[in-house]
């Protein structure tokens, strides 16, 4: 019998549909309404991504001390990069490590895009190092850190009509380093951005049924592309020690 992948992911977005309205509508708190939107969508994630990625709620620090906000959702290294530091259920991880930031929003809105696009900034500004890397043959030259991802995930729209021509402007009116490349708003379609040094700026949109499905393939794409984060230099950041 063979297997159909968009049915299992139109469950998949059924089901999580679920678990967001649910959260929505037991929480009391705007911020216990966040917490658990949050937590279904790393579950979500860390269960389909491939085991190289961890999926964490974090802050991300530089070796220059500086750090960003604190990110919904952080996509980041987990076979070659250490965290830095771990207090209770709060993780600092370095920005050597990081592919892709998300902000968990209850609905796309001009304030909620731009707000994500403000948090994808804080952290693409921090300093990343690279290092030689050794292998059997030698060593590789230092790679050069890629621009890290940014998304906005949610389960509804404000927009009228939810992906419409006003939230493409808005999209697009971002600054480069605050443009977000990927989102979901869960019941009405997932998008890709694609910014382009000779051409305008591409906006590709999904159906409501293949929303999950298509931010999930879309976002595979963009990290395989990016390939491996590069090596930490771990003496720098303990450069202040006495």
């Amino acid at each position: 019998m063979a297997i159909e992948i968009r049915k299992l992911f139109e469950a998949l977005r059924i089901q999580l549909e679920g678990k967001l309205e649910a959260g929505r509508q037991a929480a009391v708190h705007p911020g216990e309404k966040g917490e658990a939107a949050e937590l279904d969508w790393r579950g979500m994630l860390r269960d389909h991504l491939p085991w190289r990625y961890e999926v964490s709620k974090a802050h991300v620090v530089d070796s220059d001390g500086n750090n960003s906000d604190s990110i919904d959702v952080v996509v980041h290294d987990r076979q070659y990069s250490s965290l830095i530091f771990k207090q209770g259920e709060t993780l600092y991880v370095p920005a050597e490590s990081v592919y892709a930031v998300f902000e968990v929003k209850q609905e796309l809105s001009k304030e909620n895009v731009e707000y994500a696009g403000a948090k994808a900034a804080s952290v693409r500004k921090l300093q990343r190092t690279s290092v030689l890397i050794p292998h059997a043959g030698g060593e590789y030259a230092p790679k050069r850190p890629f621009t890290i991802l940014a998304g906005i995930l949610c389960l509804e729209s404000s927009w009228k009509p939810p992906l419409g021509d006003a939230f493409e402007t808005c999209l697009s009116k971002l600054p480069e380093e605050a443009h977000l490349n990927l989102g979901c708003a869960l019941r009405y379609g997932a998008f890709e951005f694609s910014l382009s040094s000779t051409s305008r700026p591409q906006i590709e949109k999904s159906t409501p049924e293949t929303a999950l499905l298509f931010f999930y393939l879309r976002l595979l794409k963009r990290l395989q592309e990016l390939g491996t984060v590069p090596a930490v230099d771990y003496l720098r950041y303990g450069r202040f020690i006495g």
